[in-house]
């Protein structure tokens, strides 16, 4: 289909898009490769918070209080954090980012040989976010189908999410689409979190942008202009 190309390179223009998926794919981003960082990132997103004001502050305060004093080397290290240690409330807030920080990092340090790193892109080079609630950090409570996407995105694979900036992004782009082709069977629907995921990898598939691309194009439509720029600032390094 001729048309999608077109309508998401309108969508497209203006967006820093190659360079922000390219923080993801290649470590270039405030965390660097830090699996301890990466899994804190994932964990602080459950509650669905943005990240300016949210989420960076969050792994702010735990990197300066877990990794900075040497206090957790390694994952296992952060797996046997008690979930109500006081530096990781003052961290981390809200129990369920402590949960799914802490049985996160228990799943993988249960699979790593040493190699932390190595250990996290293999699960998520592995894992089937179609199937995420069979897999062992799908199934801890707090973890949906956006927040195992962007687990995976954090350890560099190619993926999108399903929250509401590429929810938005998905029903844009459907209706675009609809009155460009005149037709009412465009594979695309946001009915669920796994349909708005199918919706980008079928666009990804149909043109020339990969699905984290497109991803990144949702999340810089759908975000503040002042907290975009503020996050650029931070993600890439």
């Amino acid at each position: 289909m001729s048309s999608v190309q077109a309508v998401l390179e309108r969508y497209a223009e203006g967006v820093p898009y190659e360079a922000l998926a390219r923080g993801f794919l290649s470590f270039e981003r405030w965390t660097g490769d830090d699996p301890r960082l990466l899994v804190a990132e994932a964990a602080a997103s459950t509650t669905g918070q943005p990240f300016v004001g949210g989420i960076e502050p969050a792994v702010s305060r735990f990197r300066a209080a877990f990794v900075d004093t040497d206090r957790v080397d390694s994952l296992a290290d952060l797996a046997a954090i008690d979930r109500e240690d006081d530096a990781l409330v003052a961290a981390f807030g809200a129990e369920r980012k402590r949960h799914v920080l802490i049985e996160t990092a228990s799943v993988l340090a249960d699979r790593s040989d040493g190699d932390d790193l190595a250990t996290l892109r293999n699960w998520a080079a592995e894992a089937d976010h179609y199937r995420y609630d069979e897999d062992p950090i799908g199934r801890i409570t707090g973890v949906g189908p956006s927040s195992f996407q962007y687990l995976r995105q954090l350890a560099g694979v190619d993926a999108a999410r399903a929250d509401p900036t590429m929810v938005a992004f998905v029903e844009r782009v459907a209706d675009d689409l609809e009155r460009s082709d005149g037709r009412d069977d465009v594979p695309l629907s946001t009915a669920t979190a796994l349909r708005t995921i199918a919706s980008c990898e079928w666009l990804a598939l149909v043109s020339s942008f990969r699905p984290i691309e497109l991803d990144r194009i949702a999340w810089w439509l759908g975000t503040d202009p002042d907290d975009r720029e503020t996050a650029v600032a931070v993600h890439v390094r």
